[in-house]
């Protein structure tokens, strides 16, 4: 099946805003096995919509509409189509309804140009969007479907998943067709490394299409298979995954839904471990990956962000002299830094971080990406130095990760410092 993703929005065409609904979409059609002839960002322009709406259905059995579906003068994506299929509009009562007891559920004024939100063409099948205010809809023309949804990221990774893949699956496979993914996420390794380590395996024998999706500072290997029974396309995914984890167990972290965050949160708990983290250069980030896990307060105790000299002393007992002697920067202090934060939280383990994110602050001896981690427990602690050269915002993010992949190594048995 092939499907069409048109991403509606002057934003998107200004450059004001990424279009990352075309990625996700894209991405999500790829690995039920769908292909993606055609993807396209236009304006909010009646014209340009039709235009964009005919050019996809003209290449694909299903499109995805993302965008102007508010309740601002701007928002015209159902005028729009309702106009280019010649179709009446009409509000949808219980949407409307709806729509009020949630603004009254969350204590929002009620204004009348929100009851545009209820308006849909004739003929359409309503999409609930659990986590915002616009529905979204279905409608069916000349045999192929179309499914229109709000243009928020948030609500996109909703809605198109748990209602609008479903439809296409049921009105648009054949019930002789099974298609069954398995995603990879891998860190540590760049995607053309991947590439070259995967050559000697003929995924086409095994009959699954291979695909490589980065997503800094992880990198997703999705492995498709579609076949005539789930039995067959179980069994070929399963071949293809062992040639993949064969080839790259020491980069891998986490399959399909997981996160690498998640995994290192059930393997605390399992194992009834309590966790301290204290970061400088990551300023949080460890700590915010770990409390987007839920439950996380079942083994995280506590996170300090000890960004200065003075709160690396006051908060997590690291010397002057050690300071003075070796900087901020050093191995000396991240593993002082493990200690405090984990004697001073009474845990299992402390988790530190301290580097030099850059883009200024680096020396001859210290350059910009410069950073230690260090994880203590009570016993004995570990400190690994990295040189890591992404920028600021990425150095933060690879470093946070890299702390959590260590910190999941010591919690699966294997030496921290490996």
């Amino acid at each position: 099946m092939k499907v069409g993703i048109v991403t509606i929005g002057n934003e998107l065409i200004s450059g004001k805003t990424q279009d990352t609904n075309s990625s996700f979409i894209a991405r999500l059609m790829t690995v039920q096995g769908w292909r993606v002839p055609v993807a396209i960002s236009v304006p909010d322009d009646e014209g340009a919509i039709r235009v964009a709406l005919s050019y996809c259905m003209s290449m694909s059995d299903a499109v995805v509409v993302t965008g102007g579906l508010g309740p601002t003068l701007d928002d015209i994506t159902t005028a729009a189509i309702a106009a280019a299929f010649g179709l009446t509009l009409y509000t949808d009562e219980s949407v409307l309804a709806n729509l009020k007891e949630r603004f009254k559920n969350f204590h929002l004024k009620w204004t009348d140009n929100n009851a545009k939100q209820a308006v849909f063409p004739e003929g359409v099948e309503t999409i609930e969007n659990p986590v915002g205010s616009a529905w979204g809809y279905f409608l069916k023309k000349d045999g192929k479907i179309i499914a229109v949804v709000p243009g928020v990221p948030s609500e996109v990774q909703r809605m198109v998943p748990e209602s609008v893949v479903p439809v296409f699956r049921r009105k648009l496979e054949t019930e002789t067709s099974y298609i069954e993914s398995r995603t990879i996420k891998l860190s540590g390794i760049t995607e053309a490394r991947i590439d070259q380590i995967l050559a000697a395996v003929n995924f086409g024998t095994l009959g699954v299409d291979i695909g490589f999706y980065p997503s800094f500072p992880e990198i997703q290997v999705v492995l498709t298979a579609r076949c005539a029974s789930e039995k067959e396309a179980k069994e070929r995914i399963k071949k293809a995954e062992i040639c993949v984890t064969e080839k790259l167990r020491q980069y891998i972290f986490a399959y399909d839904q997981d996160t690498l965050e998640g995994t290192v949160a059930k393997l605390l708990s399992e194992k009834k471990l309590t966790l301290a983290v204290a970061e400088s250069c990551t300023g949080g980030l460890i700590t915010d990956r770990l409390t987007d896990v839920p439950g996380s307060s079942v083994f995280l105790e506590r996170g300090v962000v000890a960004y200065s000299n003075e709160s690396k002393k006051d908060l997590l007992d690291v010397s002057e002299d050690v300071l003075r002697d070796y900087g901020a920067v050093s191995e000396q202090v991240a593993v002082l830094m493990a200690e405090g934060v984990r004697r001073r939280g009474g845990c299992d383990l402390g988790l530190a971080t301290t580097g030099i994110a850059g883009p200024t602050g680096g020396t001859d001896e210290k350059p910009v990406g410069t950073v230690f981690i260090a994880l203590a427990d009570g016993t004995r602690t570990h400190c690994r130095h990295f040189s890591f050269r992404w920028g600021r915002r990425r150095n933060k993010a690879i470093t946070s990760q890299t702390a959590l992949i260590m910190l999941k190594r010591y919690l699966e048995g294997e030496r921290a410092h490996e």
